[in-house]
């Protein structure tokens, strides 16, 4: 029997990307998984795939703003409610933006989505992982955040905006989370960790506007697949030989180490304060 059978999966970017094929991937080896998504559309066009391939499993789709807070919140409290039980989280969503724009919250797209948003979720989600542990939590994270560093006087980008390094800024935040939450939650049996998933070839960056885009697509032609991209997610959910390690950053499905800025366990502690403040979370 697989290691994943029966197991509860909640993911986030599961609709299109490494996100897709991990989920296609975790249903094969049992998993049940719970989606979060924005688009009605293409999350129902992932369910019924998920079906097609494995129809015993009651796979199922909630739909929310992922940039916004209150839908975080509101989301993970649905979720909560409708399952005693969450043996993996894998916080996915992600986007490169081009422009500064702000959310209704007031906060730089690109820090809302790619950071507050596995922030604000995991939290809610907490009281269901601890119920099931052992249990796993893995976030996306890139080799980006090798180039970032926080600017807590400007977490927003106000002064200066780049969307390359507004992305950078938020890939450190998540290797930052990552380290903090795992010391946090040291003991609860419920591990996390943060992975690179190389650049692969996906919608990601369509969204990075006129200035951008061009790049990004043309830099796909040397991306690697979906498939390859998502292999260390798959390897930090299900390998056996993961099971105890918490905190860690994942290349190549191998444990690396990450750049200086993000082994800084203040910043990583004022991070969290921050984004709980912002979250108005206790």
């Amino acid at each position: 029997m697989s290691a994943l059978a029966g197991k509860v999966c909640v993911i986030t970017g599961a609709t299109s990307g490494i996100g897709r094929v991990a989920a296609m991937r975790l249903a094969q080896m049992g998993a049940r998984l719970v989606l979060v998504a924005r688009d009605p559309a293409r999350a129902e066009a992932t369910l019924a795939a998920l079906r097609a391939q494995a129809g015993a499993a009651a796979h199922r789709a909630y739909y929310a703003d992922l940039s916004r807070i209150a839908e975080m919140k509101r989301v993970a409290a649905e979720i909560a409610a409708a399952e005693p039980r969450i043996d993996l989280l894998v916080n996915n969503a992600g986007a490169l933006f081009g422009g500064r724009r702000l959310t209704a919250d007031g906060l730089e797209r690109s820090f809302a989505l790619n950071h507050m948003a596995y922030f604000v979720l995991t939290h809610g989600l907490r009281e269901r992982l601890f119920a099931a542990a052992p249990a796993r939590v893995v976030n996306t994270a890139s080799t980006m955040h090798r180039v970032a560093w926080l600017d807590f006087d400007d977490l927003q980008y106000a002064k200066f905006y780049s969307g390359v390094f507004a992305y950078a800024r938020t890939k450190l935040a998540n290797v930052l989370f990552t380290r903090e939450l795992a010391r946090r939650w040291a003991g609860s049996g419920v591990t996390v960790n943060c992975f690179h998933p190389g650049f692969t070839r996906t919608r990601f960056g369509n969204q990075s506007g006129l200035l951008l885009a061009p790049f990004v697509f043309a830099a796909k032609a040397f991306a690697i697949p979906p498939a390859r991209g998502a292999g260390t997610l798959l390897h930090l959910a299900s390998a056996p030989e993961v099971a105890e390690v918490t905190g860690g950053y994942f290349v190549r499905s191998r444990l690396a180490q990450p750049s200086h800025a993000a082994q800084d366990d203040e910043a990583a502690r004022r991070l969290w304060d921050e984004s709980a403040r912002i979250a108005g979370i206790a």
